[in-house]
């Protein structure tokens, strides 16, 4: 008896054992569903770009400016350039009414002035919301330029801050600040849609 007795009972357990683990290997699958479909979606913080083209074919003018919103409020502006006939030059970059880039650049119409002012260097007591400014190019043709500002907004109600559907325009010559309203810029050899 003690002999059937130790094998019946080694097998139960064994058994036992087998049912135990496949059910515990049953649940951790679940939970990794349920956590793999209920896991938030990042979203992504507001912004908008503008991937500048040349306006005339025999001027290669390449370049971005990104938009993004800061924890303040305020809009942040990096602007990329690579215009290699302008090298070791400075160009007027501006934002213009439209966000049209036809006709070489001249259905984005003139600069983005919503309140009306005289045209000016950018933080003066007279400019344009559209007045950037010149960005100084390297020996190879690449420039940089950063700005952040309360003046504008990416999107919303105050048409006298939003930047969206505007024409990013880069000019061939330098903005001199004070010819009116352009700054004698020059042609727009570059132009690109904030989106």
């Amino acid at each position: 008896m003690k002999h059937i007795f130790k094998p019946v009972t080694i097998l139960t357990l064994l058994f036992s054992g087998a049912v135990l683990f496949s059910c515990n290997s049953g649940s951790s699958t679940e939970q990794t569903t349920a956590t793999t479909d209920t896991a938030p979606t990042p979203t992504a913080a507001p912004g908008a770009i503008a991937e500048i083209t040349p306006s005339y074919a025999d001027t290669l003018v390449e370049g971005k400016a990104v938009f993004t919103t800061t924890d303040d409020g305020k809009v942040n502006m990096e602007l990329n350039l690579h215009i290699p006939s302008r090298a070791n030059k400075e160009v007027a970059v501006h934002l213009h009414e439209h966000g049209d880039c036809g006709e070489m650049g001249n259905n984005a119409h003139g600069h983005w002035n919503p309140t009306n002012d005289t045209h000016g260097k950018w933080g003066s007591a007279h400019f344009h919301r559209g007045d950037i400014g010149n960005v100084t190019l390297d020996a190879d043709g690449n420039g940089k330029f950063q700005m952040q500002t309360d003046l504008w907004a990416i999107g919303g109600d105050d048409s006298t801050k939003n930047i969206l559907n505007r024409a990013v325009i880069v000019h061939g010559g330098v903005d001199d600040y004070v010819t009116q309203p352009t700054g004698n810029a020059g042609n727009r050899i570059g132009c690109a849609v904030i989106k």
